[in-house]
């Protein structure tokens, strides 16, 4: 019996007994995390389908929202310059409406004059030196581009 004893009190027999129970301790509490983790993984993987679901449903109506913005953006800003350029069109109507302004405009573009004038066209010399291709239609006598469209149309039917 005193062999039992000794060998039960033994430091051999206590250092293996102490590991025991310690990795018995840590097995169970690494049981318990992995319990728990295992719980966590599956809430977050719920939360993780939750989330990823919602981002899925409001992506295309978010989408829609963001166009339309800047659709309707698009639109008062085209709205701003068409009433704009009404505003423009009012004025220049207005200006037609006063007879000095159309009587200057006549006289300026069609190159007409009064009865009892005499009309004259002053051209620059260094503008005559310059071949005729530079002068654009605008600048023209509108007579001149009559003419001109009458010659095209008939060389093209030769």
């Amino acid at each position: 019996m005193a062999v039992k004893d000794r060998d039960r009190f033994s430091t051999a027999t206590r250092i293996r007994l102490l590991g025991e129970q310690t990795a018995a301790r840590v097995y169970r509490s690494q049981t318990r995390r992995q319990a728990r983790r295992s719980r966590l993984t599956g809430r977050a993987a719920l939360l993780a389908l939750v989330v990823c679901s919602l981002v899925v449903a409001l992506a295309y109506p978010m989408r829609q929202y963001v166009a339309q913005r800047a659709e309707i953006a698009d639109l008062q800003q085209e709205k701003e310059q068409a009433q704009q350029r009404v505003e423009e069109l009012r004025d220049l109507k207005a200006r037609w409406q006063d007879d000095a302004y159309a009587e200057q405009q006549i006289r300026e573009r069609l190159h007409y004059v009064m009865p009892g004038e005499t009309g004259y066209i002053v051209i620059d010399p260094d503008a005559a030196k310059q071949p005729r291709t530079d002068l654009g239609l605008a600048d023209r006598p509108w007579y001149a581009n009559v003419w001109e469209g009458v010659d095209k149309a008939d060389a093209s039917h030769q």
